[in-house]
């Protein structure tokens, strides 16, 4: 049964990645089998977004929700980002804490990166759930691999010194969260509220947070190159999987949950919502883990 009011408490992880020092704080709530769930990558991404869904899980799930380098409300890492330092940060992450844990849940490009970990750390995990899976930036997948030289300067640009942090702040602005949010973020554009907005927008405003904004929206965390490698990160070797479809999906990114359905690799399930299913509708993914 859903537990709302398990008490919360903060852990941190004292991690080295790439040869760079990365404390990284993690939320811990809720009693029974270990869990560990990771936040999407987005602009507006922290280890808080999985906090509804960590409680509907209370009851049956300790988990342990861990923020990403270069994303949070809280001060960045200094480390390059890029997916070898992200995989290297899930390495670091499952020696620091190795569970086994009875439930890997990850949501948006967490999802591959936790398929990548649990193929290289067999046991670590005895199933996993991957809610609105997806590989490819949102540039990337709007410009096409034809335009790939402008992302990168899109990128270079963003994380110049003082251009790029006046650019950041232009595109992270309140009405542009809002917009972005309802765009496709959530389904039911009521529920991108002001202080759901203002909440977003704390997080967008920590020190170096354009860095890790710059590197996701270009597609320079993208975990793969093409459907075809994200399709083979999955089969045989990986403890089950389960996908968990948002109804709401945007057209593109849908089509890749689709793909990854169609291979007959994974279980599937449609949950209400769009690309942030786990925060907005987590009862009912929490219903959909706990059924799975």
């Amino acid at each position: 049964m859903p537990n709302a009011a398990a008490p919360l408490a903060t852990r941190t992880l004292d991690l080295t990645v790439a040869g760079h020092p990365v404390s990284t704080p993690c939320a811990e709530l809720g009693e029974g089998a270990p869990a560990l769930l990771l936040p999407a990558l987005s602009s507006i991404s922290a280890r808080e977004e999985m906090l509804p869904l960590a409680r509907a899980l209370g009851g049956a799930y300790r988990c342990l929700v861990p923020d990403w380098p270069g994303f949070g409300a809280q001060p960045r890492a200094r480390l390059p980002l890029n997916p070898a330092s992200l995989n290297a940060f899930l390495d670091a992450l499952l020696r620091a804490a190795p569970g086994p844990y009875a439930l890997g849940v990850a949501a948006g490009h967490a999802a591959p990166y936790l398929a990548a970990a649990a193929r290289r750390h067999p046991g670590a995990f005895e199933r996993l759930v991957l809610v609105a899976p997806t590989w490819r930036g949102p540039l990337p997948t709007a410009m096409g691999a034809e335009r790939a030289a402008w992302v990168g300067r899109i990128r270079r640009t963003v994380e110049l010194p003082l251009l790029g942090e006046a650019l950041y702040r232009i595109n992270i602005s309140p009405p542009i969260i809002g917009r972005m949010m309802r765009a496709h973020v959530y389904a039911d554009p009521a529920h991108v509220t002001p202080a759901v907005i203002a909440a977003k927008h704390r997080i967008t405003r920590q020190r170096r947070g354009r860095f890790g904004t710059a590197a996701f929206v270009t597609g320079g965390l993208d975990p793969v190159p093409s459907r075809e490698a994200f399709l083979g990160l999955f089969g045989k070797g990986l403890p089950p999987v389960h996908v968990l479809r948002p109804d709401k999906a945007p057209r593109r990114s849908g089509g890749e949950m689709d793909a990854l359905i169609a291979t007959g690799h994974v279980t599937a399930d449609s949950v209400p919502g769009a690309l942030s299913a786990h925060e907005e509708f987590p009862q009912e993914v929490a219903a959909a883990i706990r059924a799975g």
